[in-house]
């Protein structure tokens, strides 16, 4: 076994758990991933604590039309902390099996009902702080939810967009206001 062999065999072995999915056929995000299917080596969580963590950030923060490799961010987020963190990993282990056996693929009330019980806890706590940083945070969720970014570099809101709220009716002009760079 050569050398390189021997290294990338450590790594493989130091992976606990891998959480896999694939992206739907029709999905605005498969336009943005480089393949349908993703994985994630998780490296201080097994595959099972994976599972129960994304359907824990899915029903913190439902969004139907965003695919789990957008909630995969979070679990992997939590995963490399617990790595480097004894005292998270064991927050964490504790929380996740707090939730009970089937977490992941119990039914939406299921899942709500068990995390309300955990809602004054620190893993809760902890848990949907990350998961709002981490998942708007991620291009995925920029692009379902049409978030172009920052647009200081690109000269602002006003001229990009700031008025197209094509879902509220017109306000009248007498009704608007003074308009921005108009004399007086």
């Amino acid at each position: 076994m050569s050398a390189c062999e021997s290294a990338e065999r450590r790594v493989f072995l130091k992976t606990t758990g891998v959480l896999t999915g694939v992206l739907a056929l029709g999905s605005p995000l498969a336009l943005l991933a480089p393949s349908r299917s993703w994985a994630l080596d998780l490296t201080a969580l097994t595959s099972e604590q994976g599972r129960v963590l994304l359907a824990a950030a899915r029903t913190l923060l439902p969004h139907d039309r965003l695919e789990d490799v957008a909630y995969a961010a979070v679990v992997n987020s939590a995963d490399q902390d617990a790595a480097r963190d004894a005292e998270l990993k064991k927050s964490l282990t504790e929380g996740i099996a707090a939730l009970g056996k089937g977490f992941a693929d119990a039914d939406e009330p299921t899942r709500i009902a068990a995390l309300g019980k955990l809602e004054p806890t620190p893993f809760f706590q902890q848990l949907r702080v990350r998961s709002i940083q981490v998942l708007y945070a991620t291009p995925l969720a920029h692009a379902l939810l049409g978030y172009e970014g920052e647009a200081f570099s690109k000269g602002g809101y006003l001229a990009r967009g700031f008025n197209d709220l094509r879902w509220l009716p017109e306000v009248p002009l007498v009704d608007a206001g003074p308009v921005p760079g108009a004399g007086s």
